[in-house]
């Protein structure tokens, strides 16, 4: 099945990375490195481009080729869309050419309905499982597709009725209008004001179109030998070459990114599963390899099984950034020429960012602890207004941004301040990737209240030790002898200043 907008995603040869995005493009590498992946297809960025260019008007032909798609899944999984008996749900995900974490949007369990939920809750034997996930469905639908107000309740099962009562009856009870809807919702979110702000602070063209992928749904949060992780290859942080994750039993992927359930350190999933604890290293590895790159996966376990999700060159800190260019020049995988094309001068300007001054952190009052999810050091004034840290930002004062946790209407405020806080959420959440891609000191989890702690205060956040200090603590400036990864970074130059030799090698 490979039509003028769709591509099976189970062929030998998948097209350009252009035409079907990164995460599909991810998906069909990971199924030809035979990983298990569950079955997709995916509509090619050429739609999204036609959605825009005929005014918002659905491309002749895609709906055809949609219900081509789903027949093709549901013979690949034995399942049906939207059945009364193995109901098959799917995921419809975003996924632009160039990686952009978090800043579009995705759907999960879409084609459940009552019949549906009926049908899940017999074949899976909890009918507390199959509410959760008709639950789930109709807040994303509801949020993304249908633009309702988030809710916030005092538990699942109130949260789960209000949120029915509200959106329940604009979802439409045919799976197949549900899905063209959620396409074209993910269409516009790649022009929405976080998408747009996120490609102007990256240097991207403000057109760039998504694809949107349709995969069969695995259910991390079926039982207690269920759960879904993100692990990285090596350390995003320091660049160690060890495997760097969490992982969360029993939930979905959403519970990870968004950050409001904090998850255990992926050693967790070694000590429940060691044989596939084992198989994900293996296929991390393998994926290295082939990539010749550092890799953040995204997995699940269903039932004792493992499937891997996505796999893109993972984000990482200025730190890490230096040593995998050089690590993997030493490990043969890519030539010195390739290592210093792989780092910018304003990487090299992070890494000799300033560092407290001992004295001044030893006899400092820590007035919160977390996670360090991005290295460095900032201080300033912390908000919880994403818009009020770009006006303290316009004003030339500095602002630490501190949520609960954060989403991707929360990148504009992310882009404005020194560093960003977080009361819930481990060191692959949102805040802790953006966080990191952005370059900004990040410290996540730490606590319920440290809001409420924080707000108005003056403070000095370090990212390398996940403490928050109060007032503004003294600096010094390193030196480039002062970190052996740049030094040797710097002994492949051939004489040329190390600045210089970046830029002439810059693709």
């Amino acid at each position: 099945m490979n039509g003028k907008w769709t591509h099976w995603l189970a062929d030998a040869a998948a097209p350009a990375r252009a035409q079907i995005g990164g995460k599909a493009w991810s998906l069909a590498q990971m199924a030809a490195l035979g990983l298990n992946v569950p079955p997709a297809f995916v509509v090619t960025t050429a739609a999204c481009t036609a959605w825009f260019e005929g005014g918002r008007a659905w491309p002749e032909g895609l709906e055809q080729e949609l219900a081509d798609g789903i027949a093709l899944l549901e013979r690949a999984t034995g399942r049906s869309f939207g059945g009364s008996e193995r109901a098959l749900l799917v995921s419809v995900r975003s996924g632009a050419a160039i990686s952009m974490p978090g800043m579009m949007d995705t759907v999960l369990n879409l084609g459940i309905n009552d019949e549906a939920e009926r049908a899940l809750a017999s074949e899976s034997g909890s009918a507390g499982f199959a509410a959760d996930t008709h639950r789930r469905f109709c807040e994303l639908y509801g949020r993304i597709v249908l633009k309702a107000t988030p809710m916030e309740h005092a538990n699942a099962e109130t949260l789960r009725a209000a949120v029915l009562a509200e959106v329940g009856e604009a979802i439409p009870r045919q799976p197949v209008e549900q899905l063209k809807r959620a396409v074209m919702a993910v269409f516009d979110s790649s022009r929405s004001r976080r998408a747009l702000t996120y490609r102007k602070h990256q240097g991207l063209p403000a057109d760039l179109p998504t694809a949107v992928t349709i995969q069969a749904m695995v259910f991390g949060n079926l039982d207690g030998d269920s759960g879904t992780g993100v692990m990285f290859s090596r350390n995003p942080l320091s660049g160690e070459r060890l495997p760097y994750g969490e992982y969360l039993p029993h939930a979905q992927g959403e519970d990870v990114v968004s950050g409001t359930r904090t998850p255990e350190p992926l050693d967790s999933l070694r000590r429940q599963f060691p044989q596939l604890h084992a198989q994900l290293l293996a296929g991390a590895e393998t994926l290295e390899r082939a990539e010749r790159d550092m890799q953040d996966i995204e997995f699940t376990v269903e039932r004792g099984r493992l499937y891997f999700l996505q796999s893109r060159s993972a984000k990482r800190s200025p730190e890490a950034a230096i040593r995998t260019a050089v690590d993997f020049a030493d490990e043969g995988l890519i030539t010195r020429a390739q290592a210093l094309s792989r780092v910018k001068a304003e990487q090299i300007d992070a890494v000799l960012r300033p560092r407290l001054v001992e004295t001044q952190a030893r006899d400092a009052l820590v007035l919160a602890r977390g996670e360090p999810a991005s290295p460095g050091i900032a201080a300033g004034l912390v908000v919880d207004d994403c818009d009020h840290c770009e006006r303290l930002e316009l004003s030339g004062q500095p602002a630490v941004l501190c949520r609960a946790t954060t989403s991707p209407e929360d990148v504009h405020g992310m882009i404005a301040s020194a560093a960003v806080i977080t009361e819930q959420g481990g060191s692959t959440s949102h805040a802790a990737v953006v966080g990191r891609q952005l370059g900004k000191p990040c410290v996540v989890g730490c606590g319920d209240g440290t809001l409420a702690l924080l707000r108005g205060r003056m403070v000095t956040v370090d990212g390398d030790r996940g403490l928050i200090y109060d007032g503004l603590l003294a600096t010094e400036i390193p030196s480039e002898t002062d970190h052996p990864w740049l030094a040797r970074l710097a002994a492949w130059t051939e004489g040329r200043p190390l600045r210089a030799a970046l830029a002439a090698a810059q693709p």
